[in-house]
């Protein structure tokens, strides 16, 4: 449940975004909802995210993969959700999507998909937990560009889970059953 109201006030910034998201996504999301109650803050989040949308060095599905390894170790199921239904919708196989909570266990990835996982879960973690070893192989794989490039998509997504998770936003049902289920604790 929501820590604050996901009724911002009435404003012109709030019409306007709002009416974007429910063509863009059918629906008003929560982030924005909540981030509706401080106006520079909507509209520095808005250009920001555009910007990010951008960024085009790394492959889209490892970009993806990196987001939602990140979104399920913090353990935001509003980003896990947005991201299936995100991903899944630019076709990215749904195997892939559904195994990201459990990717070590799971045949769907490649190696470099596993590194590409193991990295945003070792930048995750507080602290970092970054070998020297796993950046060095990402760097040969990817090169430098993309690999920048993926440790900025792991660092945004971090700041979009931890926000989301710290304001009580949750699945807003993007994805049909909520939420990604998670293997590791059985679910």
């Amino acid at each position: 449940m929501a820590r604050i109201s996901l009724k911002p006030r009435n404003t012109v910034l709030n019409r306007l975004v709002q009416w974007y998201c429910t063509r863009a996504y059918g629906k008003v999301m929560d982030p924005v909802k909540a981030s509706g109650h401080h106006p520079k803050l909507l509209w520095a989040q808005l250009r920001f995210e555009q910007s990010v949308n951008k960024w085009d060095k790394l492959d889209p599905d490892l970009k993806a993969l990196a987001v939602m390894a990140s979104a399920a170790s913090i353990g935001c199921s509003w980003c896990m959700d947005f991201g299936y239904w995100k991903e899944h919708g630019r076709g990215m196989a749904e195997r892939k999507l559904r195994d990201v909570p459990a990717w070590r266990e799971s045949e769907a990835y490649s190696d470099v998909e596993r590194d590409v996982m193991e990295y945003a879960e070792a930048m995750t973690a507080n602290p970092p937990e970054v070998s020297d070893e796993l950046a060095a192989r990402l760097v040969g794989r990817l090169g430098e560009a993309a690999f920048v490039e993926l440790t900025m998509m792991v660092a945004v997504e971090n700041l979009r889970s931890r926000y989301n998770a710290a304001l009580g936003l949750t699945s807003q049902g993007f994805k049909d059953s909520c939420e990604l289920r998670d293997v590791r604790a059985g679910g």
